[in-house]
């Protein structure tokens, strides 16, 4: 029995040793984990065993631009928008300026324009016998040539191969007339009469032909680009390998007075 005791006393001292143990221990955990050291944070200090948790999180930086940024991106938007419009409008208003001067300088326009007065040289229908000495194509003249109210009916070799560019002609009568070859750059024939007129290899580029009467004139091989026939009379005109401009024929092609074979010679739909 007194060993039995003695062994038994001997474990419940162990056991007693032990709950001490554990409960120092627990203290110096508790101690450990709430209170803070000397100029430490308040971050708690955790034994080596114990799961480690990140106290801090990366954030996501968000930048955002205050009422007065967005104001100014908003109307400096707007500004530039206005500026790229206004700008827009400028060129369109600078290609109907464009566009208004390349139609004053045309023939189609000469025919409001102003006219100088009537030569007064008496011999002045004479000159388009000689023509011009210099200019040709491009409507340059040396001096002059006032054709208007002249009378060249049946003229057959004198006006043949002339240079008449930029010559004015309005109210003239050609008829009858051979002016095969001929140079009629830019010229003024508004009214002037061209009935039955061969202008076979002629150069008639830019004329102005309003109202003017070519019944029966030869266009063989003529150059016609750019030239007018507003209210002419182009009654059975021959059109046998005209050279002219795509626009210019479908102006052309809107005279009433071309006769069907005409048509079909211009190529008129």
């Amino acid at each position: 029995m007194g060993k039995w005791r003695a062994e038994y006393e001997e474990e419940e001292g162990e056991e007693e040793t032990y709950t001490n143990k554990k409960s120092a221990t627990n203290q110096l955990k508790m101690a450990s984990f709430c209170v803070p050291g000397a100029g430490s944070s308040l971050r708690p200090s955790l034994s080596s065993s114990a799961p480690r948790i990140p106290l801090s999180r990366p954030r996501n930086r968000i930048q955002c631009a205050s009422i007065e940024e967005r104001s100014s991106g908003l109307e400096e938007s707007a500004a530039a928008a206005a500026a790229s419009s206004s700008k827009g409008m400028r060129s369109f208003a600078c290609g109907l300026l464009a566009a208004w001067a390349i139609t004053a300088a045309s023939p189609a326009a000469a025919a409001s324009q102003r006219l100088p007065p009537l030569s007064t040289e008496p011999n002045r229908c004479e000159r388009a016998f000689v023509g011009n000495t210099i200019g040709q194509a491009n409507g340059v003249y040396d001096k002059p040539i006032d054709l208007r109210f002249c009378d060249y009916t049946n003229e057959k070799s004198n006006l043949k191969g002339k240079s008449l560019a930029a010559a004015l002609m309005s109210d003239a009568k050609f008829d009858g007339t051979d002016m095969s070859e001929v140079v009629m750059s830019k010229a003024y024939a508004v009214g002037a009469s061209f009935k039955g007129v061969d202008f076979t290899n002629a150069v008639l580029d830019r004329v102005n032909f309003g109202k003017a009467d070519l019944q029966g004139a030869i266009f063989k091989n003529t150059v016609l680009s750019g030239s007018t026939f507003n209210d002419a009379n182009l009654k059975d005109a021959v059109f046998e390998d005209t050279i002219i401009g795509y626009i210019d024929l479908q102006k052309l092609c809107t005279n009433t007075t071309i006769s069907a074979e005409g048509r079909a010679e211009l190529g008129c739909r």
